[in-house]
């Protein structure tokens, strides 16, 4: 497929880096502008260009879950030309139907349930990114422990309870669980070692709440505080099934965007 690609457009629903060169489409989801003016937002080397003209332009739409805005596929106003000014969700639809640009092809990236919204003649391949299997789970903890018999230790541990062992068929739990473990089976850290999720969540809270006391100073009283602060944010979001944080939603909950930076 890519050399049949002509150009490739990334356009990402949120950036974990901001940038002037990566903007994301939920900062954008109260505009109204074509297509055309969508893109020279995103691509300013794109307004001597005509996109009507170009073949086969691939459009990367990065992290559908993480959509702030609503994407109505059955009553969304129908849009064709690419001068036309409509809202951002619109155009986004429009082009995953193929109403804009059909020759244009369409690469989004999400998680399971998200993607469930678009509808299936508008897919033609699904692809899916698995995590960890079994051997890949022990491969990783014997290269990310350098002590190799510690290593084996956080395997055993890891294996002798069946939730924690499936959940590190993802990754970030993997490296979660390295980092507990291997301070608490390789330093005689006192304390139970952990056997349940909240546990292993619990320790690494703490561990990571004490590095950032030594780091900066801090009291154990602004840690509560803010940690209160950060998770109601948390269960706020949880309930609205938002994955991504903006400045507005903390302050909302009370929480400084400098200092809660210091915790991220």
């Amino acid at each position: 497929m890519k050399s049949d690609v002509s150009m490739n457009l990334p356009l990402y629903f949120s950036n974990e880096n901001p940038s002037p060169v990566h903007r994301e489409l939920n900062l954008m989801k109260e505009q109204k502008l074509s297509l055309m003016e969508l893109l020279h937002v995103f691509f300013k080397e794109m307004k001597e260009i005509d996109i009507s003209r170009l073949e086969k332009v691939l459009f990367i739409f990065d992290g559908l879950d993480e959509c702030r805005f609503p994407l109505d596929f059955q009553k969304t106003v129908r849009v064709c030309d690419v001068t036309e000014s409509a809202p951002v969700h619109v155009l986004l639809i429009n082009l995953i139907k193929g109403n804009l640009l059909p020759s244009a092809l369409i690469w989004i990236t999400s998680r399971p349930a998200a993607a469930d919204q678009i509808p299936s003649e508008c897919v033609h391949r699904v692809t899916e990114v698995q995590g960890f299997n079994d051997p890949q789970k022990d491969e990783y903890f014997r290269k990310r422990i350098s002590d190799q018999n510690l290593a084996n230790k956080i395997i055993t541990h890891l294996k002798s309870l069946r939730s924690l062992y499936i959940m590190c068929h993802i990754p970030v739990f993997c490296w979660i669980s390295a980092a507990v473990l291997e301070r608490m089976l390789g330093e005689a850290e006192s304390g139970e070692i952990p056997k349940t999720l909240s546990q292993m969540y619990t320790h690494f809270l703490i561990f990571q709440t004490n590095i950032i006391r030594e780091k900066y100073l801090q009291k154990q009283e602004s840690d509560e505080e803010m940690l209160l602060k950060l998770g109601k944010l948390a269960f706020q979001q949880l309930k609205k099934q938002n994955l991504i944080f903006y400045e507005e939603d903390l302050r909302e909950c009370g929480v400084d965007v400098t200092e809660a930076a210091v915790y991220s």
